[in-house]
């Protein structure tokens, strides 16, 4: 899912908000918790992988796999 970039013109704050690309913008603060005066930021474009796949598994080698997994890594990967 895409990471989205928001500006907070009352408590002059950035944040960001993991959301579907079909989700409408945010309207409301997550700091100040106010619900006028949120603008979408354009930035560079952000995303989250989750889990094991092709990245975990095909392009890693050896100490470097399986981090997002918490820790012990197997060497006898096929």
């Amino acid at each position: 899912m895409p990471i989205y970039e928001y500006y907070c013109e009352v408590c002059k704050s950035n944040f960001e908000l993991i959301q579907k690309i079909s989700d409408k913008p945010a309207k409301k603060c997550i700091k100040c918790n106010k619900s006028t005066k949120v603008v979408k930021l354009v930035s560079a474009p952000g995303f989250r992988l989750k889990g094991g796949g092709w990245y975990e598994t095909d392009f890693k080698t050896g100490s470097k796999k399986n981090i997002a997994g918490g820790g012990s890594s197997s060497s006898g990967d096929a």
